[in-house]
C-alpha cells in the first residue's frame, strides 16, 4: 500500500483539490481479504433468510447475492451495509500507517486523525436516488477540521455506466460554503444538505468523473465539491471511503474536533457560520 508522493502530485492536489492514484492499494494483499469478508457476510445473511447459498467468488456474492437479498427485502441491504464496515481487514486498511504518511505528505506539518464514524463501505444500487450523495463538501457533514482529506476507493471496477464519483475540480478554493437542509421526506441527515447557490457555483468548475479499478485511490480535499454518480448499470457499485483530518487545524482545535451527523450533531450547532441564510 501507499506511494511516494512527489512534488508534482502534491501540487496537483493543491491546485485541483483531488488526486487519482492508480494501484495505491495491493489488491491481493489488502483488497481481496475485504472482499472475502463481504462474501462471507452475504452468505451468512443468505442462510439467515433461507437461501443457504454459497458463492464461488466475492464478485458473485456482491452482485448476485446482494441483489437477491434486496429484491426480496430492501432492509436486508441495510444489514449488509452496517456489517461490512466492521470487517477487521477493512479497519486495518483504514488505520494503515501508509495512509497517515500520505496525509502528511499532502498536509505538511499536520497531525493526522481518523474521523470516527467517517469510514465505511458504500453500496450504490442502480436507479436508487434516495441514498445517492448530492453535491457537497465533506466538512459540514463530517466537521473534525477544515483541513481534511477523503480517501475513496472502488471495490468493483467503476465504469462510466456505473456512475463514477463526480468532482468539481478546483472548487476547494471557494472555502467553506454555506449549506441548508432541504425539506425532503426521502432524504435525512447529510443526504439532505444543499449547497447555497449550487448551480451558479458549479458553472465555474470543470466536472471530472474518473473511472477506477480496485486498488485505485481518489483523494479529495474536505472542501472539494463532489457527488455520487448515477448508476445506470445492472449491478451495484461498491466502494470504500474514510476520512483523515488534521489535529493542528485551528478550526478543528476551536471546535474540539467535533463530528457532525455521524455523532448525532448538526453542523450549525458546532459551526453556525456554515448555515445558509436561505434556510
Amino acid at each position: 500500500m501507499g506511494i511516494l508522493l512527489g512534488k508534482p502530485e502534491i501540487e496537483a492536489f493543491s491546485e485541483s483539490g483531488f488526486l487519482l492514484i492508480r494501484d495505491y492499494f495491493d489488491v491481493e494483499r489488502e483488497i481481496s481479504p475485504i472482499l472475502n469478508g463481504i462474501r462471507l457476510i452475504i452468505e451468512a445473511l443468505s442462510v439467515k433468510y433461507g437461501y443457504e447459498q454459497t458463492y464461488n467468488c466475492a464478485t458473485d456474492a456482491m452482485v448476485e447475492g446482494y441483489t437477491k437479498l434486496i429484491r426480496r427485502n430492501r432492509t436486508w441491504g441495510g444489514e449488509v451495509y452496517d456489517a461490512v464496515k466492521q470487517i477487521p481487514e477493512f479497519i486495518s486498511l483504514v488505520a494503515s500507517p501508509a495512509n497517515s504518511e500520505t496525509f502528511k505528505k499532502l498536509r505538511g506539518g499536520s497531525i493526522p486523525g481518523i474521523a470516527a464514524g467517517g469510514y465505511g463501505i458504500r453500496i450504490d444500487n442502480p436507479g436508487e436516488e434516495r441514498f445517492r450523495a448530492p453535491w457537497h463538501q465533506e466538512f459540514p457533514a463530517q466537521l473534525r477540521s477544515v483541513d481534511g482529506v477523503v480517501f475513496w476507493s472502488p471495490l468493483i471496477s467503476v465504469t462510466e455506466e456505473m456512475g463514477p464519483v463526480q468532482i468539481a475540480s478546483g472548487s476547494h478554493k471557494e472555502g467553506p460554503i454555506p449549506v441548508f437542509e432541504e425539506n425532503l421526506s426521502t432524504r435525512t441527515g447529510a443526504y439532505s444538505l444543499k449547497i447555497e447557490n449550487e448551480k451558479e457555483r458549479l458553472k465555474k468548475f470543470e466536472i471530472v468523473a474518473p473511472t477506477t479499478n480496485p486498488g485505485d485511490l481518489v483523494l479529495m480535499d474536505f472542501l472539494t465539491l463532489h457527488r455520487s454518480g448515477q448508476n445506470f448499470a445492472d449491478r451495484p457499485r461498491w466502494s470504500m471511503q474514510f476520512r483523515y483530518f488534521n489535529f493542528r487545524d485551528p478550526v478543528g482545535i476551536d471546535i474540539s474536533w467535533s463530528g457532525s451527523y455521524a455523532e448525532g450533531k448538526k453542523f450549525e450547532d458546532i459551526v453556525p457560520s456554515l448555515k445558509s441564510a436561505n434556510q
